[in-house]
């Protein structure tokens, strides 16, 4: 059986984002072992980075408590995450970017604080940035924020320190990574936010086209969707579905009401059609709802949507 650890140091590289790897790690250890020294390093490279391999393992032959995971292509930092996760043994996980984000000196605040929540955030602040990329987060957190009980400022940030239960309990994929706040506190663990200084020496400006904010967008309605509508998808069906056919009534009472009353004709009337769409439109929607309940009602017994914080005998 593989001997726990008190702190597995979690560090994804992904999208070409890192700097000069053998001083970094010398730095961040140095930080790390001002509050434990019972702790190991995982690098995950999600794609082809030789030359970073090849840097990791002088550090491997000088004697460093390092372990590397090389995976075949690009999967993404929550499948990343994942995979560390699994082949780690340290009992509170902390993640850290492969380029300096934050004060180091600060993150044994993290570690310090996890002692009382299961996970703890960290929020840049103040921050550094340019007047627009702290525009474009502003924007990007009051859209995540928008009807969550838990309030994040800075799902960007890398720094991130959590008990290993709730990667066993959340499952991840695609970009997920950002939300797993959100996630978790929807699990019922207690999550919290700190803030630390922003590093004056990070090297990474947000540029981004267009279609990542899209993708953003689209990752943020997937998991509203999961954090409100899993266990119950006629709520978000049937709300949309509803709508929708009420919309295509009051069309098709219109029409009636014009032809019986006003004599209005109902051939070649575009609004006709578009009513009768909406009605059916509305009522596959509905039975979509209907189809995920039963779905839901069929499995579960399998489903787990709980935490249990403490069993007292």
């Amino acid at each position: 059986m593989t001997n726990k650890l008190a702190l597995s140091v979690i560090i994804p590289i992904s999208e070409m984002r890192y700097e000069d790897i053998s001083p970094l790690y010398t730095k961040y250890k140095e930080t790390i072992e001002t509050y434990t020294k019972d702790f190991e390093f995982i690098y995950v490279l999600d794609g082809q980075y030789p030359q970073l391999k090849d840097d990791l393992e002088k550090l491997i032959e000088q004697g460093e408590k390092i372990r590397v995971i090389c995976l075949a292509k690009s999967f993404g930092e929550a499948t990343a995450l994942k995979i560390a996760h699994e082949n780690s043994n340290g009992e509170t996980i902390l993640t850290l970017p492969a380029y300096q984000q934050v004060e180091l000196e600060k993150i044994p605040l993290v570690l310090k604080e996890i002692e009382k929540h299961d996970m703890v955030i960290v929020r840049r602040f103040p921050r550094h940035d340019s007047s627009i990329n702290q525009f474009q987060s502003n924007v990007l957190h009051k859209i995540v924020n928008y009807g969550s009980k838990f309030k994040a400022n800075d799902i960007g940030c890398g720094v991130r320190a959590f008990k290993r239960q709730i990667l066993d309990e959340v499952n991840l994929y695609g970009d997920q990574h950002r939300f797993l706040p959100f996630l978790a506190y929807h699990k019922g663990f207690k999550v919290t936010e700190i803030h630390i200084p922003q590093s004056k020496h990070e090297p990474f400006r947000r540029k981004h086209p267009i279609g990542v904010y899209l993708r953003r967008l689209l990752d943020i309605l997937v998991v509203t969707f999961l954090v409100k509508f899993t266990k119950k998808p006629i709520r978000f069906f049937g709300l949309i579905g509803s709508g929708i056919i009420v919309a295509g009534l009051l069309g098709l009472i219109y029409l009636v009401i014009d032809r019986l009353v006003f004599g209005g004709a109902l051939a070649d009337r575009p609004a006709l059609f578009l009513s009768s769409l909406l009605l059916v439109l509305g009522v596959q929607v509905l039975a979509i709802g209907l189809i995920g309940e039963i779905i839901i009602f069929t499995h579960a017994k399998e489903m787990k949507e709980y935490t249990i914080e403490e069993i007292i005998n």
